[in-house]
C-alpha cells in the first residue's frame, strides 16, 4: 500500500478543503497519513483510519527559532513515514515540505498553491527583499525530480513561473477544492426583504471594512435590505478584525455580526446576495458553495476572486478597496429581482460543470497515479 502524506497548518483546513480527497485516496489504495497543528479535528482522522502527526506551523510567525523546530519536527516525520507522495497544501507546507522532500527521498510531491498571500505585491524595502527570499525559497522547494504544482488561478501560476520556480508542464490548474453539491442544495430565494451575505475569515483583506463601509452608503441612500457579516476573528493574522470593532458594528447595527456559523449552506439558503470583497484569493470557497446555492455573487476583480464567477452571468465584478463601486453593485442586485434568480441559476450551473467535488478529487487522484511509480517502495 502506497503512502499519501498531507502536510497542512491545521485539522480545521483539511476537514473543511481536504477531506473527501483523502477518503477517495484511502478507497484507492493508499495509506493516508496527516501531519497540522492539533485541533478538535484530529479525532475524525482517526475514526476515518488516518494516521496524525502533530507538527506545529505559525501562518504568520516569523520566529525564527520556532520556524526552525517546526522543520525539524517535519523532517522527523517525512523520514519515520516515507511516504511516496507527499501532498503539500499552503504556503509554509509548500516550502519547508517540499525542501524536506528533496532529502528524504519522496517519489513524488504534490504542491497545491492555493494563494500567493500579499508578499508578491510589494516590490521596494524590506518588502522586496522578502519577496526577494521567499522567491529563493519557491525556486528550492520545486527542485523535484517528480513534482506536479496545483494552482486555483492562472495569475499565481504565472507569478511563479515569472520567477523561474517550475516550468509550465509541472504545473496543473485545478478550480478550488470542490463542493459536494448535494449540501449545498439550489433553493429559491426566500420572499422578503433581500439578505446579502458576507462569509469569510474576518480580515481586513478580505475586505470586511469595505463591506461594512459599502452598507453604511446603502443604508444612507435608503436601500432596504438585511445585511450579515458570518465569520470568526483570526487572533494569529495581523490583518484580523478586533472583537472590539465587530462589537461597535454590531451595537450600531450596521450589519448583523453572526460570528462563526457551520451552517453555511443554510445561511445562504437564506440569502438573497453573497459578496466578498477580498484583495486576493486562491480561489475562494465561499463563492463556490454560494454558486452551488444559486446566490448571484459581488466581488472584486482581483486573481482568484474573478476566477470563482462568471462576469456579468453569475455575478458582478467591482474594482478592490472601492466602497462606491461595491455599495453600486450590490445596490443593482437588490433592486433587480430577476437579475438574481438568473445569475443565481446560471451559478448553479456553473459550480455542477466546474466545482463539483466528484471532478476535483478525480482531478487529483490522476496527478497521484502519474506521480506515484507503477510499483512504489516499501518500506
Amino acid at each position: 500500500m502506497k503512502k499519501l502524506l498531507f502536510v497542512v497548518n491545521t485539522p480545521e483546513f483539511f476537514l473543511s478543503h481536504r477531506l473527501p480527497l483523502a477518503i477517495s485516496a484511502s478507497k484507492s489504495g493508499f495509506k493516508v497519513y496527516i501531519a497540522s497543528a492539533h485541533g478538535a479535528g484530529v479525532e475524525k482522522f482517526n475514526q476515518l483510519g488516518f494516521e496524525h502527526h502533530v507538527i506545529d506551523i505559525a501562518r504568520s510567525g516569523q520566529n525564527p527559532f520556532k520556524e526552525l523546530l517546526s522543520i525539524v519536527r517535519m523532517f522527523r516525520i517525512f523520514q519515520k513515514i516515507r511516504p511516496q507522495i507527499a501532498h503539500l497544501v499552503t504556503i509554509k507546507p509548500v516550502l519547508y515540505g517540499g525542501l524536506i522532500a528533496r532529502f528524504t527521498g519522496v517519489d513524488g510531491v504534490v504542491a497545491a498553491v492555493s494563494g500567493l498571500g500579499t508578499v508578491f505585491l510589494s516590490q521596494s524595502g524590506l518588502a522586496g527583499l522578502r519577496k526577494a527570499f521567499i522567491s529563493f525559497l519557491y525556486r528550492q522547494a520545486f527542485k523535484q525530480k517528480n513534482l506536479t504544482v496545483i494552482f486555483q488561478n492562472p495569475d499565481d501560476r504565472q507569478v511563479l513561473l515569472n520567477i523561474d520556480a517550475l516550468s509550465l508542464d509541472q504545473s496543473r490548474l485545478i478550480r478550488g477544492s470542490g463542493v459536494e453539491l448535494d449540501n449545498y442544495p439550489y433553493l429559491l430565494e426566500p420572499e422578503g426583504v433581500p439578505v446579502v451575505v458576507m462569509a469569510a475569515r474576518l480580515l481586513r483583506d478580505k475586505g470586511v471594512y469595505e463591506y461594512v463601509e459599502a452598507v453604511r452608503l446603502l443604508r444612507q441612500r435608503g436601500i432596504e435590505g438585511c445585511f450579515r457579516l458570518i465569520g470568526a476573528p483570526d487572533p494569529g493574522n495581523p490583518s484580523s478584525i478586533e472583537q472590539s470593532q465587530l462589537d461597535a458594528w454590531a451595537t450600531e447595527g450596521i450589519v448583523e455580526v453572526l460570528g462563526y456559523r457551520s451552517d453555511i449552506a443554510q445561511q445562504y439558503s437564506a440569502a438573497s446576495i453573497v459578496c466578498l470583497p477580498s484583495y486576493r484569493e486562491g480561489l475562494p470557497k465561499s463563492l463556490v458553495e454560494a454558486a452551488a446555492c444559486g446566490r448571484p455573487v459581488v466581488t472584486t476583480d482581483v486573481p482568484g476572486c474573478r476566477d470563482a464567477i462568471e462576469q456579468d452571468i453569475t455575478g458582478l465584478l467591482v474594482p478592490v478597496n472601492n466602497v462606491e463601486a461595491l455599495a453600486g453593485a450590490l445596490q443593482r442586485l437588490i433592486e433587480s429581482p430577476a437579475l438574481r434568480q438568473s445569475m443565481g441559476a446560471a451559478g448553479r450551473v456553473l459550480a455542477e460543470r466546474e466545482f463539483a467535488i466528484e471532478k476535483i478529487v478525480d482531478a487529483h487522484l490522476s496527478i497521484y497515479q502519474e506521480l506515484a511509480p507503477p510499483t512504489g517502495r516499501m518500506h
